[in-house]
């Protein structure tokens, strides 16, 4: 969410002399776009976050009948294997892979929401509440 928001902003401020970057490839253009710090919708966090969770459902359940695997970022991350497996599932030759992307937003969340703790207030006690220690140091 945080990724997304500033993304959008940044399509309009255009932070990186005046062109907007989805992706960046310094730790100064990083830092840049990552001193932007969203205000998200406290009031209509929970109720988004179960949005996301359906349409997530919905697309599992579409594509149920389909070859796939299910992948989420931070296996990336955390498991170098992860991409090994992935190339193994496209059935292409497994290589050693790179990117130049330098993460955005490192650290915990908290340095990155401007109103955190409106946001701490309506996840605590909810099933989300452990989305508020998540690890996002790489």
């Amino acid at each position: 969410m945080i990724s997304i928001l500033a993304n959008s902003y940044d399509q309009n401020a255009k932070l990186l002399n005046g062109t907007h970057k989805s992706h960046v490839h310094s730790p100064l253009e990083a830092d840049i776009l990552a001193s932007y710090k969203p205000v998200i919708n406290a009031t209509l966090l929970v109720p988004n976050i179960r949005e996301v969770e359906e349409t997530t459902k919905k697309a599992l359940e579409y594509f149920k009948s389909t070859r796939h695997i299910i992948l989420y970022y931070e296996d990336v991350v955390k498991n170098r294997t992860k991409l090994a497996e992935v190339q193994e599932f496209l059935k292409v030759p497994t290589r050693e892979l790179s990117s130049r992307q330098v993460k955005i937003h490192k650290g915990s969340l908290s340095k990155h929401i401007q109103n955190w703790n409106d946001v701490e207030k309506a996840l605590n006690g909810t099933q989300y509440e452990s989305y508020l220690y998540g690890d996002y140091r790489r």
